[in-house]
C-alpha cells in the first residue's frame, strides 16, 4: 500500500491568510516549511488512487503531487474520495472537483446529508459522481486490492452546524477514522478526534501505520499564542501533551505514528523547539506535505 499526504495541515494551513504568529511569520519567510489543508491520497498498486477528505487546498495538492496529474488529455488517477466528516476543510474542495471527470464519493449518511442539504455541491455531475452512503464498522472496496473500514471516533459535528446543545465528545457518523487494508497492512487514520478512551486506544494501537489527530500540543495553543480564544477540545480535538493527550495515550501503539491535521499555531512545527523533540523521541513522525509512505 503507498500512500502520499497531499496536505498536513489543518483548517486554515501554514501560513494561515490572517495569522501573523511566530510560526505564520516563519512560513512565509521560508524559515520553516508551509502546510497546505489536511488531505491524504492511498494506493494498492501506485497507479490507482483513493483520496481522504477534499481540503480547500485540492486544486495546488493535485498540481503538486506527481501521484494525482492526469493520466490522459483528461482524467484522473483518483477513483474514489471518502469524507471523514463535514469540517470545512475537509469539503470544499469538492467544489473544485467540478470539471466533469468521473470519480466516486464516499461518506457516512450523516455526511451525504450535509451536501444533500446544500445545492451547490450539485455542481458534482451526479452522471459523473456517484455518491455512496458508507456504514459505521462496516468495511467497502472502493479499489480492487483496496479495503476502508470507517469507525466512530469521539467529535463534534462541523462548526456551522453548531446549535446551544453541542456535545464536543459526541459518537456517531459525525466524525470517522478509516481503517485501510491492503496486501496485509493496515492505515488507520484520523485526522480529528476530540479523546482517546481505552477502546480507541487499543483499537488504533493495532494498525501498521497510525496518521493521528495533531492538531494542537496543548490543549490552550490558541489563547496563550494570542491567535484565539478557542480550545482544541472546544474545536473537537486531543492535545498531543499530557497524560491524556496522543503521546502518553498511545505510547503503545505497534506500529509507524504520524501526526498530521497541525494546527498553525502548534509549536512542533519549529526544527528546534522541546516539544519537537519530546514528539521525536516519543517514536512519531510529523506528516509534511508530498511525505510518501510504504507498506
Amino acid at each position: 500500500m503507498k500512500l502520499v499526504v497531499l496536505g498536513a495541515g489543518a483548517g486554515g494551513g501554514l501560513p494561515q491568510w490572517n495569522c501573523g504568529c511566530q510560526n505564520c511569520l516563519d512560513a512565509r519567510a521560508g524559515r520553516i516549511a508551509g502546510m497546505t489543508q489536511s488531505s491524504v491520497a492511498v494506493s494498492p498498486d501506485g497507479v490507482r488512487w483513493i483520496v481522504l477528505n477534499a481540503s480547500p487546498d485540492i486544486r495546488a495538492q493535485f498540481g503538486t503531487v506527481a501521484q494525482m496529474h492526469p493520466p490522459a488529455l483528461r482524467g484522473t488517477p483518483m477513483a474514489g474520495l471518502v469524507l471523514t466528516n463535514g469540517d470545512i476543510d475537509h469539503i470544499a474542495g469538492l467544489l473544485t472537483l467540478r470539471e466533469k471527470t468521473a470519480f466516486d464519493l464516499y461518506a457516512t449518511q450523516a455526511g451525504m446529508d450535509i451536501l444533500d442539504s446544500n445545492s451547490v455541491f450539485g455542481v458534482l455531475d451526479p452522471q459523473l459522481v456517484a455518491r455512496r452512503a458508507i456504514a459505521l464498522d462496516t468495511p467497502f472496496t472502493p479499489l480492487e486490492g483496496l479495503t476502508i473500514t470507517p469507525f466512530a471516533v469521539p467529535g463534534k459535528v462541523a462548526l456551522f452546524l453548531e446549535g446551544e446543545d453541542l456535545d464536543l465528545q459526541a459518537m456517531g457518523e459525525q466524525t470517522i477514522g478509516l481503517l485501510v487494508e491492503s496486501g496485509g497492512k493496515s492505515l488507520a487514520y484520523v485526522p480529528g478526534c476530540a479523546a482517546l478512551p481505552d477502546w480507541l486506544v487499543a483499537q488504533l494501537g493495532r494498525a501498521d501505520l497510525l496518521l493521528f489527530d495533531g492538531t494542537v500540543w496543548e490543549n490552550d495553543d490558541m489563547p496563550r499564542t494570542g491567535t484565539g480564544q478557542k480550545t482544541g477540545a472546544r474545536m473537537g480535538h486531543v492535545q498531543i501533551n499530557g497524560p491524556d493527550g496522543s503521546l502518553a495515550r498511545l505510547a503503545g501503539a505497534k506500529g509507524r505514528k504520524v501526526l498530521i491535521h497541525i494546527n498553525n499555531t502548534n509549536p512542533i512545527l519549529q526544527p528546534d523547539a522541546p516539544e519537537r523533540s519530546e514528539v521525536t523521541q516519543a517514536g512519531w513522525e510529523i506528516a509534511f506535505d508530498g511525505m510518501e509512505i510504504t507498506l
